[in-house]
């Protein structure tokens, strides 16, 4: 029987890196001869989808549904993707899961506990990156159309609840403001660490 893979979150706020360095980790692990899959949340699958199209253009965003809808598509992903991959020894990296919930969603005055409430079946990561980087300067690496959320006031409040919850829940801290490659050799060195007696 194949040992228990491990599941990590890559975490942070907008343009900081997350998807870049989630997709790095996975190739490395790959390339190390570990089984290793990347996710991402919000999904792909139906829920995902239905909420990626209300953030992206609902004119006036109602944040307890959205909530709601993305601990749905947790959900689901947890039960449909994650679980089952890590059941058969595949680890799983995740770029965003429920602290994206607690810093997001809590910036608007959604109450913490009700988010932690409504995630009951969210399973712990076996660790958590956060990518640290000033908004002012993860902003400037941002194209395109910008959410509500992308704006140097809120990706500010978003950072510090991120860091909160980084000292409670045991995250490790990068700082994503350098170069890519470093970045990505401190990520490798963590999870190394982690996965130092499973092969």
């Amino acid at each position: 029987m194949s040992k228990q893979g491990k599941f990590i979150a890559v975490e942070g706020i907008d343009g900081a890196g997350k998807t870049t360095q989630a997709y790095m980790l996975v190739e490395k692990l790959r390339s190390l001869g570990y089984s290793a899959e990347y996710t991402t949340e919000p999904t792909y699958e139906r829920i995902g989808t239905i909420l990626r199209l209300h953030v992206a253009q609902a004119k006036n965003r109602k944040f307890v549904y959205e909530a709601l809808l993305f601990a749905a598509d947790r959900y689901e992903h947890l039960k449909k993707f994650i679980l089952p991959r890590l059941k058969k020894g595949i680890h799983v990296v995740t770029d965003r899961y429920l602290y994206s919930s607690l810093a997001y969603q809590g910036v608007t005055g959604v109450s913490q506990k009700w988010l932690r409430d409504i995630n009951f079946f969210a399973i712990k990561p076996d660790m958590t990156i956060y990518l640290d980087i000033a908004p002012a300067r993860s902003l400037t690496r941002k194209k395109g159309h910008k959410t509500v959320f992308e704006n140097l006031r809120n990706e500010s409040r978003v950072r510090r609840i991120y860091l909160d919850l980084a000292k409670v829940e045991g995250f490790e801290v990068i700082d994503a403001g350098r170069d890519v490659q470093t970045v990505h050799d401190d990520i490798v060195a963590c999870v190394m660490r982690l996965l130092k007696n499973q092969k």
